[in-house]
């Protein structure tokens, strides 16, 4: 090859698909004639009102679901997005740049918005294609335009580490103010509005209602691993997904194509807030203003919106922060917000993955892919401080299984490293497992001393470390994760090259920088998210997690946020 292995596997014109026997559409193309979800209305700052009743920052899972909600009530509400609007078929399909290939950048995120990380020589600017970046997807929509959509309900133990575990040293590990109950009936409004289909797993909380749509049907991964899960006494159920498995909204069911997570939908069936919520709000009289950064809010209504060159201040008599747990924490920073609980305890997830290398083909290409897991290790575990879940992940691309697949002993650059490909791309299978990670207030976000971003404002500049309690927990997953496989019948069974030391952990499932608490002194926010020390700001994002769960975190954002809108409303 004359160019680079991964540009070779990632180009659909080249060989490599067919000898990997890759195939994105495995049951049938995208229809050409079929619903997508229209372009939104789109305001210019000029034409804004001067006062909306509240003014939601970020139109993604936490603040498109709180524009609904508040909408819903009867407010007049204003979304302000920094990213633009694409369609489902605005942005190419590219294995490379996308929101699952971390180090290959996107096609939508806009430029001028470095962060900052500190090093031996003082802060460096690194951009959304450095893992460092910790990127989520900066678009109308959010990482919600994107996600692999997941749809996990936390655990009532999530809501409880501390008095389950007690407290690390060196940890800020605490209970959540609220309980799974408290938020048990925002987890059913957010299942049935915006729309996931699943089927619920033994040793969840209760619900008083079940999902809206059935889960996939198994692929021949999930079987295999069932088989294994059964075989070791472990249950296993579906994945629940914010996916349509059947026509729903005006929109149409999954083609179940090989490219989900990191690609936007070719057919709108992925249950994002742009296709969902967001259309919804909007519909009742919301406005929205993309390509605009929210500068600066004050606790007076104030918020200074900057688009096109120039900066204007709207007010508001609710401000809802929900830009993501790294941007809202910058803002209320450069806002002058907050107590010193606003920016620590930085989470996302540690995944502990494992590869299984089977004698036969038991890979059949249907997507979204993750459609069995166990929540068996999510607690009880003995020695460790929590858990989390294991699952059977998306779909492999080719670049993905060269750079992560590969069989122990293969040399990615040697002469066998092509035929392994082909020969191993159908007969592996993945497991991967989000690891409930232990909060530390050294992991955080502060602004900038040198680097700006392209208005001259101070980045979010991202310090500290995980603590070392989320190794043990990594390597008990790790171990877990391979004994699954092995009983699920591979001969061959791995983990993917490098040994894990302790990281920045954040990424598109970051969290925790303006957590909930019942008293200034244990977190940013109280019960409801409302940012402590203030009348009118509130946050309706990751941000306010205590805990981010063993387990991908949307579902339990939007139900927070619906939570949060809905104590807004009330109080008027």
């Amino acid at each position: 090859m004359d160019r680079s292995p991964i540009d070779y596997y990632a180009d659909p014109d080249s060989k490599a698909w067919a000898e990997v026997g890759f195939d994105p559409y495995p049951a049938g193309r995208p229809p050409v004639e079929i619903p997508l979800v229209a372009r939104p209305p789109v305001r210019v700052l000029r034409d804004l009102r001067e006062y909306y009743d509240a003014i939601v920052v970020g139109s993604g899972a936490g603040g498109a679901v709180a524009a609904f909600v508040l909408a819903e009530s009867g407010a007049s509400v204003l979304v302000v997005e920094r990213g633009s609007w694409f369609g489902a078929r605005d942005l190419a399909i590219d294995h490379v740049r996308n929101h699952r290939f971390f180090s290959g950048g996107d096609l939508d995120t806009p430029p001028g918005h470095p962060r900052a990380v500190l090093g031996e020589d003082g802060e460096t600017a690194v951009q959304s294609d450095d893992v460092r970046y910790h990127h989520n997807a900066i678009t109308v929509g959010g990482g919600t335009r994107f996600f692999g959509a997941q749809a996990w309900r936390f655990l009532p133990d999530d809501f409880r580490m501390a008095a389950l575990y007690g407290v690390p040293e060196g940890s800020a590990l605490a209970d959540w103010p609220i309980s799974y109950d408290d938020l048990e009936p925002f987890y059913e409004k957010v299942e049935w509005e915006v729309g996931v289909a699943g089927r619920a797993h033994l040793g969840e909380g209760v619900r008083k209602r079940d999902y809206p749509m059935a889960p996939f049907p198994p692929t021949s991964e999930a079987n295999v691993l069932e088989a294994g899960a059964r075989a070791l006494g472990w249950p296993t159920g579906p994945v629940p997904l914010l996916l349509n498995t059947e026509p729903r909204g005006g929109r149409e069911a999954c083609i179940r194509c090989g490219q989900c997570i990191g690609f936007a939908c070719p057919v709108d069936a992925r249950n994002g807030t742009h296709s969902t919520v967001l259309p919804r709000a909007l519909d009742l009289g919301t406005h929205l203003i993309t390509e605009a950064q929210a500068t600066r809010v004050s606790d007076n209504g104030d918020v200074e919106i900057a688009a096109g060159g120039t900066s204007r201040v709207i007010r508001a008599g609710r401000i809802v922060l929900a830009g993501g747990a790294i941007e809202t924490a910058r803002l209320l920073q450069l806002s002058g917000l907050g107590n010193d609980w606003v920016g620590d305890c930085l989470q996302g997830h540690t995944y502990a993955v494992a590869f299984g290398l089977f004698d036969s083909d038991i890979h059949d290409g249907l997507g979204p892919g993750p459609s069995t897991a166990t929540r068996h290790f999510s607690h009880g575990n003995d020695g460790i401080v929590g858990g989390g879940l294991l699952g059977h992940d998306f779909v492999k691309t080719p670049a993905l299984h060269y750079l992560m697949g590969l069989p122990p002993g293969i040399d990615p650059a040697g002469p066998d490293a092509r035929h392994a490909a082909a020969e191993t791309y159908r007969r592996t299978i993945n497991v991967w497992a989000p690891i409930q990670e232990i909060p530390t207030r050294d992991a955080r976000v502060r602004t900038a001393s040198t680097v700006t971003d392209d208005l001259g404002l101070p980045v979010a500049r991202l310090e500290g470390l995980q603590h070392p309690e989320d190794l043990r927990t990594f390597a008990f997953l790790s171990e877990k994760s391979q004994e699954w496989l092995r009983a699920s019948g591979a001969t061959r069974v791995w983990q993917p090259d490098g040994a894990r030391g302790r990281a920045l952990s954040g990424g598109q499932h970051q969290s925790g920088t303006a957590r909930m608490s019942d008293s200034p002194g244990h977190g940013a926010t109280d019960p409801h998210g409302k940012v402590w020390g203030t009348d009118r700001i509130y946050v309706a994002d990751a941000s306010l997690h205590v805990t981010n769960g063993g387990a991908n975190p949307v579902l339990t954002i939007m139900a927070l946020a619906w939570r949060t809108a809905a104590h807004v409303a009330a109080i008027g």
